[in-house]
């Protein structure tokens, strides 16, 4: 959907809160403000020559037959250029104009909150049918509503909803977006604990999908210039990646420009880093490490998303989900209506993937109903019908046991990986323990040797010191002997006198 789909779709929702009467005709005062407020909002210069002349008091206003839609597409919608203005701000005098007249009270007073019903109305647009007046069917619905349930870690009943199409069959083929807010408000559609764990699931929803976030988180970051590692939080878009101090986005510390010649790779460990991984562009290349396997294979994967959606020239993924979703249903329904139309009177619905040889028995199997048909209408034919239609009804009922063992071996498949990821995780830890604890026991026997061997050079010197000292100092012993014999000398000189 383009940019100007987009903004025609909240703009519907101003216009018609303009028309009291419900005749779908708006007075040219209110258009007026309307058209300057949208002026404002798109970030485009005004025409006050343009807007008096097209309003001008005559049968060509926009109250007669050519209506408003000429001057919308002519001076507003062909004008609007994405990047040069605030969609959410947009969107929000949109719906400050339209929630004053359809947001019922009792919507506020139970579980969504204001902001939530704006955010709300947001996702609402972005999944909601390409015609008027704008409805959400229920693969989209059950869409969002799992969304949220996952975002507040629960796992989403599809109970509530079914009850509410039981109950109000006009519901099945779509949901207004007032609709949608009282009942989610009245917790008909959402098993919710608390409100505040309900409006941080809402917010999250809004970022991934309104604000088209592939991915964020934590990852560590090498410096450009002082290359050290600091740990950033970051956000990626089909078009960049943002990253930020912490997750609460104030302080930005750069974007990556993601052009169709920038390449994502791994890389090997190095400098005790490990799960690193680069961007490179046209500008440079930027290092990050994850915080392990699975978290580098998520964030590479996710980037490849975001240069494929830049090469293709898209700039949301949610846009692309929602319309691989919708042609798979038309496939499907394509595919249903052509079997409806080859069936025969008495016909079994088959089951949507069956193994080929059980196709080939089916097949079979109606040919031979057909050839039944044809050679005989009698008691035998209607009998053997009755017993081709019980075995048809008996395969299915296997096929339907395939597919849940196949889903359970699915499941038991994402388990295992996940054990096995957990495991690659602990092996690696385990590996960066060993070589730590290598490198310190490394480290003390080298400080072992050296404290050995300066021992040694200590006892070598002092051994040394005690030999010289022996050397130049005569005895105890001797220096005794010399003392007596002087003084023996020198008392007999002194009797001699």
């Amino acid at each position: 959907m383009d940019l100007q789909s987009e903004l025609l779709k909240s703009i519907w929702y101003a216009f018609t809160s303009l028309d009291v009467e419900q005749s779908g005709k708006v007075s040219k005062s209110q258009l007026k403000v309307l058209s300057h407020n949208l002026y404002t909002a798109l970030n485009i210069p005004h025409d006050p020559v343009a807007l008096e002349e097209h309003f001008k008091d005559n049968n060509n206003g926009p109250v007669s037959n050519q209506g408003y839609m000429p001057y919308l597409n002519k001076y507003i919608l062909a004008k609007a250029t994405e990047g040069t203005f605030s969609k959410e701000t947009f969107d929000e005098l949109c719906w400050t104009l339209t929630s004053k007249k359809n947001c019922k009270p009792s919507i506020q007073q139970g579980l969504c909150s204001q902001k939530d019903c704006f955010k709300l109305f947001c996702l609402f647009n972005l999944l909601s049918e390409d015609r008027y007046p704008l409805v959400i069917i229920q693969p989209e619905l059950e869409y969002l509503l799992k969304k949220i349930s996952s975002a507040m870690s629960l796992e989403w009943d599809g109970t509530l909803l079914e009850e509410l199409l039981s109950q109000n069959v006009t519901l099945e083929d779509g949901m207004s977006v007032w609709e949608f807010l009282e009942h989610l408000s009245a917790g008909q559609l959402l098993h919710v604990e608390s409100k505040e764990a309900f409006s941080l699931a809402v917010d999250d929803v809004f970022m991934e999908m309104y604000h088209n976030i592939i991915k964020k988180g934590y990852l560590l970051k090498k410096g450009h210039v002082r290359r050290n590692w600091q740990e950033r939080w970051f956000v990626l878009k089909p078009s960049s990646v943002t990253y930020y101090v912490n997750e609460d986005l104030k302080e930005k510390k750069g974007e990556i420009l993601l052009e169709e010649s920038s390449v994502v790779e791994n890389l090997p460990d190095k400098e005790g880093r490990r799960c690193l991984f680069c961007v490179k562009t046209p500008v440079r290349t930027y290092e990050m490490s994850a915080s392990n396997v699975k978290q580098r294979v998520d964030w590479v994967q996710a980037m490849q998303t975001a240069l494929r959606l830049r090469a293709e020239g898209k700039n949301s993924l949610h846009q692309e989900l929602k319309l691989s979703r919708r042609k798979q249903r038309e496939t499907l329904q394509r595919s249903q209506s052509n079997q409806s139309s080859h069936s025969e009177p008495i016909s079994v619905e088959a089951p949507l993937h069956s193994a080929p040889e059980q196709q080939g028995e089916t097949e079979s199997l109606e040919q031979h109903i057909e050839s039944i048909i044809q050679v005989t209408d009698g008691e035998q034919g209607k009998r053997e019908m009755f017993e081709i239609a019980s075995t048809l009804t008996a395969m299915e009922k296997e096929v339907q046991q395939q597919k849940k063992r196949i889903h359970e071996l699915e499941l038991t498949q994402v388990k295992l990986e996940e054990a096995l990821n957990a495991q690659i995780h602990d092996r690696l830890e385990e590996d960066r323990i060993r070589q730590e604890l290598e490198r310190q026991l490394a480290e003390e026997q080298k400080k072992l040797a050296e404290l050995l061997l300066h021992q040694s050079q200590l006892e070598t010197l002092a051994v040394r010191s005690q030999e010289d000292s022996s050397t130049t100092t005569p005895p105890i012993s001797q220096q005794t002997e010399e003392s007596s014999q002087h003084n023996t000398e020198v008392r007999d000189k002194c009797v001699e006198k």
